[in-house]
C-alpha cells in the first residue's frame, strides 16, 4: 500500500510548514490528486488518519480534489481527457496518446490555527 508512504510524505510537508509558519494545529488539508496518479482516495484517507495521530494534523479534515487525466492525441492533434492510462482517444479512437496531466499529487491548501 503505497498510500501509507504518500501520507507520511504529506505529513512531512505539513510539519515543515508548521515549523516555518509557526502554527500549532491544522484544521483541514486539501490534496489535489490526478486520476492517473495511481492513488486510491479511500486508502489515502485511511493512511492519512493513521499517520497524523499525535501530530499537528491529528483529526483534521482531509479534502481530496480529483483532477482529470489529460493527454495529447497525436492523431487528432488536440488535448483530450482520459479516465486511465492506455485509454483510446475519446474523439478518434486512436491509441497514440501522450499523457500530459493527471499524474500529480500535491498539497493544495492548509487551513491552520
Amino acid at each position: 500500500m503505497h498510500e501509507m508512504s504518500l501520507a507520511e510524505g504529506v505529513l512531512q510537508i505539513i510539519e515543515a510548514a508548521a515549523r516555518r509558519e509557526r502554527f500549532a494545529r491544522v484544521r483541514s488539508v486539501s490534496l489535489e490528486i490526478g486520476r492517473l496518479a495511481g492513488v486510491e482516495p479511500d486508502a489515502m484517507r485511511f493512511c492519512f488518519d493513521v499517520v497524523t495521530r499525535g501530530s499537528v494534523a491529528e483529526g483534521c479534515r482531509l479534502d481530496i480534489v480529483d483532477t482529470p487525466g489529460l493527454a495529447w492525441c497525436m492523431k487528432c492533434e488536440k488535448p483530450v481527457e482520459i479516465a486511465q492510462r492506455y485509454d483510446d482517444c475519446p474523439s478518434c479512437g486512436g491509441h497514440q496518446l501522450h499523457v500530459t496531466g493527471g499524474t500529480e499529487m500535491r498539497v493544495k491548501e492548509l487551513e491552520v490555527a
